[in-house]
Formats: C-alpha cells, sequence, structure tokens
C-alpha cells in the first residue's frame, strides 16, 4: 500500500512590520470575502486597522485573539457598502451581522463571534471600547489611528512606515469620507448620535440632522 499522504502543512503567516497575519482558513475566506465587498480603499484601511490594533495591544500589554482581531478589522466598514439586512439600521451593526454570521457558519462559538461583533458594532463609539476586551478595544484603537491619526505618535515610526508601504494610503482621505457619505446617504438618520452625523452634515447636500435638543423640545410631553 502506498503510504498515507502527509497532513497538509500550514501556510507560513504573512508578517508585516514584525506582525503576522493569521494564517487560518477563516482569515483566508475573510480577506477574500471582505475584498470583494469593499473598495480598494477601504480593503487597505482594514488591513491597516487591524496592524495597527497589534501595535498597540503590544503598547499596552493585552493579548487579543489574532484571528478574531483580523476578522472584526477586515469587517468593520463592510456595511458601508453592502448592507447585511433590508431593515435600515447603523453601518456599524451591518458590518458587525456580517462578523457574526461569518464566523457562525465555519463553526465558531457563539461567545468567539459575539467577541467580534461587539468590536464592529462600537468602533466608533468613544469611551466605551477601551473598558472591553482585548479585541474590542484595540480594533477601536486602530481605528482611531488610521483615521485621525490618534495614537500615531507612541507608536514605532519605523514599523508605521512598513504597514503604510505594504498597504498605502493613497487618497485615503477623500476615499474614506466619499465612501462614509455613499453609505449613508439612503439612511442618513442612523449616522443620527454618532460621528458619522458630522461627515454627513459636512459633505451631504442638503442634510441637517436633529438635535437632541430639537427631539426632547417638540416631544409630546407637555413639560
Amino acid at each position: 500500500m502506498p503510504d498515507p499522504a502527509p497532513d497538509p502543512v500550514p501556510a507560513s503567516p504573512e508578517v508585516v512590520a514584525g506582525l503576522a497575519v493569521p494564517g487560518t482558513t477563516a482569515a483566508a475566506e475573510a480577506t477574500e470575502r471582505v475584498r470583494g465587498m469593499t473598495t480598494p480603499a477601504l480593503f487597505q484601511h482594514s488591513r491597516r486597522v487591524y496592524l495597527f490594533a497589534l501595535l498597540h495591544a503590544r503598547r499596552l500589554g493585552v493579548r487579543p485573539d489574532p484571528e478574531l482581531l483580523y476578522v472584526a478589522a477586515l469587517f468593520h466598514d463592510a456595511g458601508l457598502l453592502t448592507p447585511f439586512s433590508e431593515v435600515e439600521q447603523r453601518f456599524e451593526v451591518d458590518g458587525a451581522d456580517h462578523a457574526e454570521a461569518f464566523l457562525r457558519e465555519r463553526g465558531f462559538s457563539a461567545s468567539a463571534a459575539r467577541t467580534v461583533w461587539t468590536a464592529v458594532a462600537l468602533h466608533t463609539t468613544p469611551g466605551i471600547p477601551a473598558r472591553m476586551g482585548p479585541e474590542v478595544a484595540t480594533l477601536n484603537l486602530g481605528v482611531l489611528t488610521d483615521v485621525v491619526g490618534r495614537g500615531l505618535d507612541v507608536l514605532d515610526r519605523d514599523q508605521v512606515a512598513e504597514i503604510v508601504a505594504a498597504h498605502p494610503r493613497g487618497n485615503f482621505k477623500d476615499d474614506f469620507l466619499r465612501a462614509t457619505v455613499d453609505g449613508l446617504r439612503n439612511r442618513p438618520e442612523t449616522a443620527n448620535g454618532t460621528v458619522n452625523a458630522d461627515i454627513l452634515e459636512h459633505l451631504l447636500p442638503g442634510y441637517r440632522r436633529t438635535t437632541t435638543v430639537e427631539r426632547v423640545l417638540g416631544s409630546p410631553w407637555p413639560s
């Protein structure tokens, strides 16, 4: 009888700036899924977010699960371009639903899938992610670093340069703002109360959000 075929050797992980991208099947499938769901600018952004999140994790001495963090980073903006459901909801929740369904379809535990859901759903929410688990906290830090430069001054300059060389920013500022407006122009009220309302007020012609003061004063209560 012929010798049995050897077990397949796992692919060597991709390494950028000394940071490993998970070499798991789920990570590879997430890469292909999200590459087909988003624009090149948002895909490169999502990869940078993962790498910056890892740098922040090292700085803070926390250990997020790399596979869960990677999936969360890839899916965090997916809801801008491919709404998960027919109901009108925040794009962060659309992306979180995408990510959770992706993991459950691949046999991940409910707890793991919910961790990723939470990280994606809260990635634009100030003040809360830092008080939560490492995947939630570091994803938020990675997003803040890539979008507004927060925390950039405490990261290693050479590693940052390597990350940007591997995943160029290009015209990211304009591309990101345009993608946000395009993803929310047909559901602007879902951005009310979030940082995304600022973007729409600046860039969506004719849009003016209803303020909380207007909601309170316009409520049906007499006083």
